[in-house]
């Protein structure tokens, strides 16, 4: 999840203690400024192993070191980097992927997959990370706040900083929010809510009661964190203190910060718990680095992070790059940022300042302006619903479900939906999370309705081989419970999938089974 240095909290830092920061991206050029990054990432990493293996030193002496690069390295994912480069990490290696050893790994599984990912954080992709959190909400300066919001707190809800530590091989791991929160400068710490004795607990549902309990001695301004866990938050703490909203105790709060999924299906709900007017700003942190952020806090797409220890290359996202379960093909091919169109979906490929090298991290995104790099995220590679040839995007399952939630006045959190054989057809099948009366048959016909207008395939195959629909409406509690108890996921960065497959599908079948025969 992002976790940000809030930038807006800056200025008043600045008058603690001289920090130089860089207020706008260092270019004018964007092409141009991912050149200039690739050169100092293949600079930087060339006596690597790894550099060292794909001749990073003829790569910088070319004539053209992006279409070189392109043409030298493969594309990886996790699995494939993992085993033949990132476990050496693991095991205290040095210099393999980039220079030194890697102190530092990130835990991501992503909704897609059981087991999690070690993902190698640097001190310069830190670096990188805090200096993109500055840069973008110093940007708020512009806007009239008044004077004493740069003296409030800013909670932000991630994971435990108490890291796994790895005596053998010397190493901490844990979520990205906590290791960015446990690296936070000092000048911060006067901001900083929950503060470093709750964020090292470990225990959610336990951590989640400090905050509510501490709630009444802070003054938050801004609040980070995915939308799930900071609307469980604060629905918990505005039942415990009666209040009738979140204003009613932190009067100055002004700013959401909130990254990792669609903030669609939460936005009414945070509405309601709101007294005032809150601005709502979008961050795209990963765990690989921090990729785009909203520059404009009344425009909602954000901005491609050119200049900031990221290089990025593209592969449309279409059947000839991708198999019928999201996996990468050995060739795709790769775009680079010059060579994208506008509206169509795109795996991102990122090579960092940690070690990563044209690295599959499995989202997708769409360009809404090319020439100001403007983007919007559309779903993840596995996260897409395609038994027939429907093409169903995350975005579409999404926009399909906000559309039916608005014309029926609910509000749905929480959702997902698998495809199925039906007789000698197939079916999908919707799982809706509301905690309203909901005429289950209503809300699927809508839903189906709107699939159709959003995706020409989908219409296509409705009338051809997905002839069935089946929905289930739970209570949206169920969700975060089989996470908890099921996949062992529970707060923090963790986020329901919306398209269920495999393994995880048959756990959650039977989940639902089970609490229908209870």
């Amino acid at each position: 999840m992002a976790i940000p240095l809030l930038g807006a909290l800056v200025k008043a830092a600045a008058e603690i203690k001289n920090i130089p920061v860089e207020i706008r991206q260092n270019h004018t050029d964007p092409v141009r400024a991912q050149r200039r990054e690739l050169r100092k990432l293949l600079a930087k990493a060339q006596f690597t192993e790894f550099g060292k293996f794909y001749h990073f030193d003829e790569i910088l002496l070319s004539n053209d070191i992006l279409q070189e690069f392109r043409r030298r390295v493969p594309v990886f994912d996790y699995n494939k980097m993992h085993d033949e480069w990132w476990h050496l990490n693991l095991e205290g290696k040095r210099n393999i992927a980039w220079p030194g050893k890697i102190k530092y790994f990130a835990l991501s599984s992503g909704t897609s997959e059981a087991a999690s990912k070690y993902i190698p954080i640097t001190r310069a992709l830190n670096n990188t990370i805090t200096r993109a959190g500055i840069r973008q909400l110093v940007s708020a300066t512009r806007y009239d706040f008044p004077v004493g919001f740069y003296n409030r707190g800013i909670l932000m809800i991630g994971g435990s900083t108490d890291l796994q530590y790895n005596k053998e091989f010397g190493y901490y791991a844990g979520d990205l929010s906590g290791i960015s929160a446990g690296k936070i400068p000092s000048w911060f710490e006067a901001f900083y809510k929950p503060g470093q004795k709750i964020s090292k607990e470990r225990d959610w549902a336990k951590k989640m009661g400090l905050m509510v309990k501490a709630a009444p001695k802070w003054d938050i301004g801004v609040i980070v964190g995915v939308p799930a866990w900071v609307q469980i938050l604060l629905e918990r703490i505005v039942k415990e203190y009666h209040l009738n909203t979140i204003h009613d105790m932190w009067p100055n709060l002004m700013v959401y910060v909130h990254s990792g999924v669609a903030f669609g299906p939460y936005e009414k709900s945070f509405e309601r718990l709101f007294g005032k007017e809150v601005l709502f700003v979008e961050s795209y942190l990963a765990s690989e680095g921090y990729i785009a952020y909203q520059v404009d806090l009344k425009k909602r797409v954000m901005q491609l992070l050119v200049d900031n220890g990221v290089y990025f290359e593209f592969v449309p996202f279409n059947d000839e790059n991708f198999d019928e379960d999201g996996n990468i093909v050995l060739h795709p091919e790769t775009l680079l940022l010059s060579e994208v169109e506008k509206n169509k979906d795109y795996a991102l490929l990122l090579s960092t300042c940690a070690g990563t090298w044209r690295y599959l991290i499995g989202d997708t995104v769409k360009f809404i302006n090319k020439e100001n790099c403007e983007i919007a995220i559309t779903g993840r590679t596995k996260q897409f619903l395609s038994i027939t040839g429907e093409h169903l995007s995350q975005d579409n399952m999404t926009r399909a479900v906000d559309m039916m939630a608005e014309k029926l006045g609910v509000n749905i959190r929480e959702f997902t939906v698998a495809g199925e054989r039906h007789d000698t057809m197939y079916a999908h099948h919707w799982y809706i999370g509301c905690d309203e009366p909901l005429d289950a048959q209503v809300a699927l016909k809508l839903i189906d309705d709107n699939l159709c207008l959003l995706n020409d395939d989908y219409a296509v195959e409705r009338t051809q081989a997905i002839k069935e629909l089946f929905v289930d409406v739970l209570p949206t509690q169920y969700f975060y419970e089989f996470m908890e108890q099921k996949i062992g996921k529970w707060g923090g960065a963790t986020k329901f999938p919306r398209v269920m497959k495999g393994k995880r599908l048959k756990m959650w079948e039977e989940y639902v089974k089970n609490l229908k025969n209870k």
